[in-house]
């Protein structure tokens, strides 16, 4: 009875720490069902997620040390408490998860990639689906995701495609026996049957046996770079070999006897091809980066919109009365492709 007496008398001291949880909880849980689920402009972004959870928290976890019933002074010791335990977090970052949550800050201040963008570092190369808090994540060539940790990428050299196209090339070796300004104007048509701008031929170098060439071009179209060098790379076995041009060394004659003007290059095939489009690779395999590249850009609209209506709407009060009908008619468009995007948005969250 004396224990139950006890409690009962210091259950109103504990009023307070029991409403900060429960209202840190329904807070925790509103934010994140109502404005990251609801509101489509972070839905398919981690990191604001992640970061607001983790300050509310934290908030919470404060005011539930300045609501326990204890003096002043064992509070000031909690509370220097937690700020060591912060400090030592810190501290440790470079072994712990705090490494990683740091980096992922430092990743989105720096804004080096996007999502949708084409990256590679160490021996990953893909296309970014996601960018964390604690990690990026990447749709590798054969559709796999793979995550790799935000402090392994501020550590390492990144290298990112640019938007606005990149060099695609290809290295190949002929003998001395072709001249190398039909080389070159083989290759150059080659890079020309496969889009590629701005085409150029480099001599790598005057082996032994053979001359190394290398054929490059711009690629405007960076989406489809995994399939840009394949396409290349035929187009030049097709242009060389209708020229009747061996791509190979004379050291084969060391390894297999043929006859003096015979030529390694293969017949034409009877039957024609197939004129049915084939779909390229990066219709398959990078399907939840598109997805998000997608995703990314309407978000970007979306600010660019509010953007707009906000100027609209401050241009407004001084636009005389033959203006304002064409001034609210471009307002509401405003309003209605961002209540579209939203829409969207939340769908897709």
């Amino acid at each position: 009875m004396e224990a139950m007496k006890g409690l009962l008398e210091e259950l109103p001291r504990l009023v307070p720490l029991l409403v900060i949880g429960l209202g840190t909880v329904l807070v925790v849980w509103g934010v994140n069902r109502l404005l990251f689920e609801r509101l489509g402009v972070m839905a398919k972004s981690k990191l604001p997620r992640q970061v607001t959870v983790i300050a509310l928290v934290g908030v919470g976890v404060v005011l539930a040390i300045l609501a326990l019933p204890v003096g002043d002074e064992t509070k000031g010791h909690l509370l220097s408490l937690l700020g060591l335990l912060l400090t030592a977090i810190i501290a440790m970052s470079s072994t712990t998860v705090a490494s990683n949550a740091m980096a992922g800050l430092m990743l989105r201040i720096m804004k080096s990639f996007r999502t949708g963008d084409f990256v590679r570092t160490g021996t990953h190369f893909g296309r970014v689906t996601e960018i964390g808090l604690f990690h990026t994540e990447i749709q590798t060539s054969n559709r796999d995701l793979t995550a790799l940790p935000n402090a392994f990428l501020v550590s390492n050299p990144v290298t990112v495609v640019r938007h606005s196209g990149t060099v695609i090339e290809t290295t190949l070796s002929l003998g001395y026996d072709v001249p190398h300004a039909k080389a070159e104007e083989l290759l150059l048509k080659a890079a020309e049957a496969t889009g590629l701008e701005d085409a150029f031929v480099l001599i790598l170098e005057l082996g032994n046996f053979a001359v190394t060439y290398r054929i490059a071009g711009f690629l405007a179209e960076t989406r489809r770079l995994v399939s840009a060098g394949t396409v290349l790379r035929r187009a030049v076995l097709d242009t060389l070999h209708r020229a009747g041009v061996e791509i190979a060394s004379p050291t084969l004659m060391s390894q297999r006897r043929i006859h003096e003007g015979d030529r390694l290059v293969p017949h034409e095939q009877g039957r024609a091809r197939s004129k049915k489009a084939k779909p390229l690779p990066e219709d398959i395999v990078f399907d939840k980066a598109e997805e998000a590249e997608r995703l990314e850009q309407l978000r970007l609209d979306r600010d660019e919109l509010a953007q707009r209506l906000k100027e609209l709407e401050k241009r407004l009060d001084g636009t005389s009365e033959a203006e304002r009908g064409e001034v609210e008619a471009e307002i509401a468009s405003c309003r209605q492709r961002i209540e579209d995007i939203d829409r969207f948005l939340g769908k897709g969250a």
